[in-house]
């Protein structure tokens, strides 16, 4: 799978993780990967970054509150917080994306998995991590 692909799949697990408890997320994560048939080296990739990101989440949801003017994490449209999560993951803790890279591959994410104003949004909190 390419970086791209990753990456998506990524997005498209942490999204999903946000609608199960702890203990239900093995079940589903083995839902998923059927559908993607992915090899175990992506799975493997794939699950490291969302349980990243999860471990994260707390801190990278402070920070967007911080930046994002008149809006919370709890308002925002759960499509747009997830790929807002991974980008700011990508931006402040993956040494191997560069920031402009994580930006573009949001905003593209965005505006693929969402409404047409999320990929300005996200790239308007996006803005502030830069």
């Amino acid at each position: 799978m390419n970086r791209r692909s990753l990456r998506e799949n990524t997005f498209k697990l942490l999204y999903q993780s946000e609608f199960y408890n702890e203990t239900d997320l093995p079940e589903q994560y083995d839902s998923f990967f059927k559908e993607t048939n992915c090899s175990a080296s992506d799975r493997e990739y794939i699950e490291n970054r969302v349980a990243k990101v999860r471990e994260m989440t707390p801190e990278i949801d402070e920070k967007i509150n911080k930046v994002a003017i008149d809006w919370k994490t709890t308002r925002m449209n759960k499509v747009d917080l997830a790929i807002i999560r991974l980008a700011i993951y990508e931006i402040e803790a993956d040494e191997d994306v560069p920031t402009k890279v994580a930006v573009n591959e949001a905003v593209e994410l965005a505006k693929t998995y969402s409404d047409e104003k999320s990929g300005k949004f996200v790239n308007g909190i996006l803005a502030k991590f830069c």
